[in-house]
């Protein structure tokens, strides 16, 4: 079954990720509200309500009702600067944002996470989106669709040397490991979302390139 969300929340609009999948939610002719709270201000549309920011101290400020959340946080332990930077952002602001989504109405949330999410994994990283996934299973949703990509392929505004260095290789892996082009997955979201399937649902990386063909 497939549904037409018309009111939308946006976590990360202004990332990678999260500025490929605005600008097509707001090109999508049943959208008619997209409400992506952001440092630092967005293009303006006449569908989009730009709030700017600490996300953290927006979150709670945050108003009206909303159908459908994408979440679009994350960052890198190099841009965080320390494990407990990251873990704020990567485990707690997202949490944050899926409970006050919650709040504001939405049945679904979409999120993305990475391959090899696992809360008992060894590696710092990994273990960190295990445990943002299980919290936010936790919060009873009616409906979490989990996105795992790979490595994810596009023109960022500043340079990560080991990203540039692996995408060319990564293209050349096959199955989940191959990299995915962030065109690819914000197509593969918005695709998701029209999707209406109850409890959990985690989606890899082969399976979002071929839902964002």
């Amino acid at each position: 079954m497939y549904l037409t969300p018309q009111h939308i929340l946006l976590a990360g609009a202004s990332g990678l990720t999260g500025e490929h999948l605005l600008d097509r939610l707001l090109n999508e002719p049943t959208v008619t509200r997209v409400l992506a709270p952001s440092r630092r201000p967005l293009a303006e549309h006449p569908h989009l309500e730009n709030p700017v920011g600490d996300p953290s101290v927006l979150l709670p400020q945050l108003s009206g009702r909303v159908d459908l959340a994408f979440c679009c946080l994350g960052t890198t332990l190099k841009q965080a600067g320390s494990e407990q930077a990251f873990r704020a952002i990567d485990l707690d602001l997202v949490v944050a944002f899926g409970k006050r989504a919650r709040d504001m109405g939405a049945r679904h949330l979409i999120v993305i996470s990475a391959i090899g999410a696992d809360p008992k994994s060894s590696v710092f990283y990994n273990r960190v989106k295990g445990e943002m996934e299980q919290a936010l299973q936790a919060q009873g949703w009616p409906q979490l669709t989990i996105v795992r990509p790979s490595l994810l392929l596009g023109e960022r505004l500043e340079t990560r040397l080991a990203e540039k260095l692996a995408g060319p290789l990564s293209r050349l892996i096959p199955g989940k490991y191959r990299g995915i082009e962030v065109c690819e997955l914000a197509r593969a979201m918005w695709r998701l979302a029209l999707e209406e399937q109850d409890g959990v649902r985690i989606v890899e990386s082969d399976e979002l390139r071929k839902l964002g063909k």
